[in-house]
């Protein structure tokens, strides 16, 4: 019988995880197995399942992990097609076996690991477990060969959805293929012809630089002297759309992790960053110190906390499903596909509410989500808010390729511009004058 040919072993990239070394691949491996349980099973976020990978003492083998996992949830239903042809009957769909066969594809098919270092790394994954089962179906897969397609299927019912809403499946199919480059906000913008030298990157606007680095980003030029910030340029778009200006009163509503917060105070306002507690604040904390930007920070829940005067303006990043950041997060698409978002919109309207008792008159406020649900951005901001119509958003103000609605509100979608972006909503309002 005619062996597969192995893949080529193509030079390592600087800065990326290895993911074909025999002898410390199989503790990266069951970490990412960790990190798949924790968020297939029980339900936990991805930047909380993480935390399986952190005894691991190098930080490549750290990286590694978390790589696999990620993988494993943007092709979810495709390895699970692969698993179920090559098995007499379905494995449990929590089964060890199932979860170690996931990483050992995700790590031949994606992450180019040879198909002997596939094997010898997935066996010790289910140790007193179907090793023979793990090895006769790698071995069938292998032998085909197996192959995925050029982009994965959006898990349900988000392939229905978004194909209903907004007519991007495709497009959002696409753009949960591969890690998507990262974007950097800049403390001062004037630099961003220098930044995006130095970064080996592109600027899609002023203040914004998009790289397709590698490696760890503390690492990265800039980081240490705190020139950059990370933020998806989505994200970066409603306080750039705020109205503010050096000396002025401002709050960050629902402020964690804070790339709003460092938007405003890098442009001299006088920021309240207000979260729900001290913990989701650390983030902003450490990246205010980092920047050398400054902000008051306070722990306090939005519905209760009474601020001592009104602000000039005010930014609110409601909680949401965070749907918009499948790109960089894809638990979101099999953690959040049946929610019920009854009790979030109310939260949503009733912080949008809230927010425009604090406001000064002619002030503006922009209320934000990083949800692809209608329901959470457009059905919120169409209800009637008592003293605060909308104030209408310009092509003008936005970076080029994005353009506002025909209402005047922005809704950014996948494949809006090259290289990808977040799902957003933004709408602005303007308290009107005494």
């Amino acid at each position: 019988m005619n062996q597969p040919r192995k893949p080529e072993r193509k030079p390592e990239r600087s800065g990326r995880p290895t993911t074909n070394r025999d002898d410390t691949g199989v503790a990266a491996r069951r970490a990412a197995l960790k990190i798949i349980q924790a968020v297939l099973d029980r339900g936990a976020p991805i930047d909380a399942a993480t935390s399986h990978a952190d005894d691991l003492p190098l930080p490549q083998d750290r990286g590694l992990a978390r790589l696999l996992a990620l993988t494993v949830l943007r092709w979810l239903p495709e390895l699970d097609a692969l698993i179920d042809s090559a098995t007499p009957r379905p494995l449990p769909i929590d089964a060890r076996a199932r979860h170690a066969l996931r990483v050992a594809l995700a790590g031949w098919l994606k992450l180019e690991t040879p198909p002997h270092a596939v094997v010898a790394t997935a066996l010790p994954l289910v140790e007193g477990g179907p090793r023979r089962l793990v090895h006769g179906v790698l071995g069938s897969l292998i032998r085909r060969p197996a192959t995925l397609p050029a982009a994965p299927r959006l898990p349900s019912p988000f392939d229905i959805f978004w194909a209903r809403d907004w007519g991007v499946a495709e497009a959002a199919s696409a753009a949960l293929a591969e890690e998507p480059a990262t974007d950097l906000t800049l403390k001062d913008p004037s630099q961003t012809d220098h930044w995006a030298l130095v970064l080996e990157g592109i600027s899609l606007a002023p203040g914004h630089v998009r790289t397709a680095k590698k490696g760890s980003i503390t690492e990265w030029p800039g980081f240490a002297e705190g020139a950059w910030w990370v933020q998806d340029l989505a994200a970066s778009l409603p306080a750039r759309l705020l109205p503010a200006k050096a000396g002025d009163r401002v709050l960050d509503l629902c402020a964690a992790p804070g790339g709003k917060t460092l938007q405003l105070a890098a442009r001299g306002c006088h920021v309240t960053a207000l979260d729900v507690s001290d913990h989701r604040l650390e983030r902003v904390r450490e990246n205010l110190a980092r920047t050398g930007l400054t902000a008051e920070l306070v722990a306090a829940d939005a519905l209760r906390w009474q601020p001592d005067a009104l602000f000039d303006h005010i930014l609110i990043d409601a909680p949401c499903s965070a749907t918009g950041i499948f790109r960089r997060h894809p638990d979101v698409l099999h953690l959040k596909g049946n929610t019920d978002l009854a009790h979030v919109t109310l939260l949503q309207a009733a912080l949008l509410r809230r927010a425009a008792a604090w406001l000064k008159p002619g002030g503006r406020l922009i209320y934000t989500t990083c949800s692809l649900f209608p329901q959470e951005g457009e059905r919120i901001a169409e209800r009637v808010i008592a003293g605060l119509p909308r104030e209408m958003i310009e092509a003008s103000e936005l970076p080029a390729g994005f353009k506002p609605a025909a209402d005047g509100w922005v809704r950014t979608l996948p494949g809006q511009v090259e290289g990808g972006i977040d799902g957003f909503f933004i709408a602005r309002f303007r308290k009107l004058p005494d």
